[in-house]
């Protein structure tokens, strides 16, 4: 091979291989990410399904049925707060680490399921005066939306799946 031949190689490379190194390299780079969202959604679902086991250990607080539990003792009342406390902390970091403005595909399939979640607890008149609480110190856009959701989710707010009619 010539010198004229090495030069046309090159500029080959750089014109196609280059660019194409690029792209490859920014869909593994989109992979990734994707992957590393999927395992966080998995890690934190795990954590709110060890909350629930949490929940069925302590049954005698009835955290699992969406009315409230009158007549608890004292001793009852700090474990159920003490709880409760442990999910508002859990869906705090759910909403630091999976919540976005604009989301789109899978991202929004995962944290729509987070929502669900938060507003069938924000239902429960027990669970919005945990809030009141445990909120303070928390993230303040974690705070303002999860106030927003629990005024939407509120008894007497026409509610029906988790939209106003």
């Amino acid at each position: 091979m010539g010198a004229p031949m090495w030069e046309t190689a090159s500029y080959v490379v750089t014109v196609i291989g280059l660019p194409t190194a690029i792209v490859f390299y920014a869909m593994d780079r989109w992979k990734q990410r994707e992957q590393e969202d999927e395992e966080t959604y998995i890690h934190l679902s795990d954590e709110y399904v060890k909350f629930l086991k949490l929940a069925l250990e302590n049954a005698d607080l009835r955290l699992l049925d969406p009315q409230a539990t009158p007549g608890l003792d004292a001793e009852q009342r700090m474990r159920k707060s003490a709880l409760l406390g442990i999910l508002i902390s859990l869906f705090e970091r759910a909403y630091i680490l999976s919540y976005t403005e604009k989301m789109s595909g899978a991202d929004l399939r995962r944290w729509r399921s987070w929502e669900d979640w938060m507003a069938e607890w924000c239902r429960r008149e027990d669970f919005r005066s945990a809030m009141d609480v445990h909120l303070p110190g928390e993230d303040p856009e974690f705070i303002a939306y999860l106030r927003q959701l629990a005024a939407q989710n509120s008894p007497g707010m026409g509610v029906i799946d988790g939209n106003k009619v």
